[in-house]
């Protein structure tokens, strides 16, 4: 368990997810900054925010000072406030924020563009403005344009901007229908330059968010349904790169371009009340900790009003680790209902300077004026801080300025920054300085310092310094020549989790089929495929041209009684369904069934050119049949499937949690689906979704392992 040191006016307190539930009943695609006011502000895709209201809020503005209590602050754009070529009756979905040379700039996703005569004509627009609540300003034209694909147009949709250490802008963007891509943006960030690189395969990501962790870019997307609701399988998947452009590679070196798309989880649902995981923006607390917010359903409310119309999407809040180079909530255990620990938002030294300079020293020659602190020379906090820490202001100079912590001092000048501590000191290039507000933040950890600007906060480090050496004493802003600054605090730097989460792992084997013979007695039929038969050692089975999705049930079902308790089944299947060519939707894997509309189904799938580990289920909602899918790790041409079974102690539900594996060693978990406390779920194997082209699934066995 994650904790940080409890000390002055840091106390960890209980929230409670979803952190909307003060303002809004839905608050989806969430994106997040922190205001140069030092208030944190989260902006959302255009719904109605409570149940019965039936009014869209065009982009809904939320404002926090500790990101767990929300308020709805308005909504970025009027009924009269639309940009020109936005057609009449247009929604605006899945905006970015970001603060770019000395103004916030938003991104987002116009469905419909008055540039075509066609509907769903997806384009990219954005708006600045002075303040993080507005008002917004519409650029004249799309930062993306459409772009046409036969009689439709590609999904030019969910836009995230990034800004590299060179100082150059990029805009990522993108959906299942074509894939992600990247532009590169003017100086001023609101114009697409040069042509788009796609960077991730189409029918498998959407929701783009890049950051820079460690000398890597990482491009995380959300992958499967994001609105099925009860059957919502969202999730968040990553690949990193060396580079902005890519390729971007998952944590086996598959790239997220292959046909067996990669992609390894950083968020899954787990079985609590939560599925659906995804879309998220990511920040960074003043203890140094990253958190992600995110939009999540609650599968036992899953929809605003009535059923199967607006998915209730609520705003979530939580841990985001490093584990081993990767991004993973939590370390990996998924979203919480309730957190024991929540962001760290004051520090020992915490001052917004809304007041006077009573908590300094050496003030002669600094004043507050509008919300900020203005001066010359040393200004020393009366509050000090030791050992690891995390301090940061937000800056603006034409000079040099910045912190001082003992004899360490971080400054910002027209040559770069500068980070000098006893006999080190390191400088390096900041592409336009510190002109207009940029955030300093200074790490101590032992003995390494470092120094990193960025413009708003958002992982996307402007530059990025390190020596080795001690910064302990007094704290201070030090300015050569006038500088403002703002928002100042010190906090004792959060303790990393280094574990990755418990995964499901394989005990004492209860029960096999190794297929050297005829199936044995335990086997039962749903609609047995006389085509179906043990020769060579493996169970050959030729995918049938039907499904069970739906209701037309007409697929076959090979099945046997699960065991009571905790318990993992196991199989090894070779099923070639080649690369890129479309051949939708041929499958085969496991299978944990109840009923012909009760099911969760794990299977190597052909999705159009794609080649995934889909993990779908299959229930009756309000009278009427759903289905959505979860995805896992990459297939391959043989791949390995578990479904780990464990029971709820709490509400004595099935869990059934996914894995798979490209080796049988290596091991990819993803999401959970649950099955009611007295439902009799047995477990088995598939192979259907398209008989053509004519293909085997050759199932080496079939193990079932006591769960450990």
């Amino acid at each position: 368990m994650h904790h940080l040191a409890v000390i002055a006016t840091l106390i960890l307190s209980l929230f409670t997810n979803p952190v909307s539930n003060s303002f809004s009943d839905t608050f989806a695609d969430p994106s997040v900054i922190r205001g140069q006011d030092g208030y944190w502000y989260s902006y959302g895709t255009s719904d109605p925010l409570r149940e019965g209201e039936k009014v869209l809020h065009r982009l809904p503005i939320s404002r926090s000072s500790d990101l767990v209590s929300w308020t709805y602050v308005g909504d970025a754009f009027g009924p009269d406030n639309l940009p020109s070529y936005a057609a009449p009756g247009s929604l605006f979905w899945a905006p970015d924020i970001r603060y770019l040379d000395g103004r916030y700039v938003m991104y987002f996703t116009v469905t419909d563009t008055a540039t075509t005569p066609a509907n769903w004509d997806y384009s990219i627009g954005a708006a600045t403005a002075p303040t993080p609540t507005g008002p917004w300003t519409h650029i004249d034209a799309p930062v993306v344009a459409p772009r046409p694909s036969g009689n439709s147009y590609w999904n030019t949709i969910d836009p995230a901007q990034f800004t590299d250490v060179d100082g150059r802008k990029y805009l990522y963007f993108g959906g299942f229908f074509g894939g992600l891509w990247v532009t590169e943006l003017s100086a001023d960030g609101l114009r697409a330059t040069g042509q788009p690189h796609q960077v991730a395969i189409d029918n498998k990501f959407e929701g783009a968010y890049v950051v820079r962790h460690d000398g890597y870019y990482y491009l995380l997307g959300s992958s499967a349904n994001c609105c099925a609701g009860p059957t919502t399988g969202y999730s968040v998947l990553a690949g990193r790169s060396t580079s902005p452009r890519g390729p971007f590679v998952d944590r086996e070196g598959v790239p997220l371009l292959a046909s067996r798309a990669g992609g390894t989880p950083v968020l899954d649902q787990n079985g609590n009340r939560f599925i659906g995981t995804g879309h998220h923006a990511q920040l960074t607390d003043l203890s140094g900790q990253d958190w992600m917010l995110y939009h999540a359903i609650d599968r036992s409310d899953p929809f605003l009003d009535e059923p199967y119309g607006i998915n209730e999407r609520p705003m979530l809040l939580d841990r985001l680790d490093w584990i081993d180079g990767w991004p993973a909530v939590r370390a990996g255990a998924g979203p919480s209902e309730q957190s024991r620990e929540t962001p760290v938002t004051r520090g020992v030294v915490d001052d917004r300077f809304a007041g006077d300079l009573s908590g300094w020293r050496n003030t002669a020659g600094w004043t507050v004026q509008d919300g900020y602190v203005r001066g010359q020379g040393t200004l020393i906090s009366r509050r000090s801080l030791g050992g690891d820490m995390r301090v940061e202001t937000d800056l603006k100079t034409d000079k040099s300025a910045g912190i001082r912590i003992g004899g360490t001092t971080a400054v910002v000048s027209r040559d770069g920054l500068t980070l000098t501590s006893g006999g080190a000191s390191r400088t390096v290039a900041l592409p336009g300085g510190a002109a207009t507000w940029h955030n300093l933040a200074v790490t101590v950890k032992g003995r390494t310092i470092t120094a990193e600007v960025t413009e708003a906060r958002l992982r996307d480090p402007r530059a990025s310094v390190t020596v080795t050496g001690r910064a302990n004493g007094p704290i201070g802003l030090v300015a050569d020549g006038s500088a403002d600054f703002d928002n100042v605090s010190a906090a004792p730097l959060f303790k990393a989790v280094t574990k990755a989460a418990p995964t499901p792992r394989t005990g004492r084997l209860l029960d096999a089929d190794e297929f050297n013979g005829p199936l044995d007695s335990r086997w039962t039929w749903v609609r047995q495929d006389a085509a179906a038969k043990t020769e060579e050692g493996v169970l050959r089975w030729p995918v049938q041209g039907t499904d069970l999705v739906g209701a037309g049930n007409k697929a076959s079902a090979l099945l046997r009684e699960a065991p009571k308790g905790d318990y993992v089944v196991e199989t090894k299947v070779t099923l070639d369904l080649g690369e890129d060519a479309v051949r939708n939707y041929q499958q085969a894997g496991l299978i944990a069934y109840a009923s012909d509309d009760d099911f969760a189904r794990l299977s190597q799938v052909a999705i159009w050119n794609t080649r995934q580990v889909e993990y779908g289920r299959e229930l009756t909602f309000a009278g009427r049949l759903s289905y959505g899918g979860n995805i896992v790790g990459p297939p391959a041409k043989t791949t390995w499937l578990r479904l780990a079974h464990h029971v709820d102690p709490a509400n004595g539900e099935h869990e059934f949690r996914a894995g798979s594996s490209r080796d049988g060693k290596t091991w990819t978990w993803g999401g959970v689906w649950t099955f009611p406390k007295d439902t009799d779920v047995r477990v088995g194997l598939v192979a259907h979704g398209g008989a053509q082209p004519a293909v085997n699934a050759d199932f080496d066995y079939v193990r079932v392992y006591r769960g450990a």
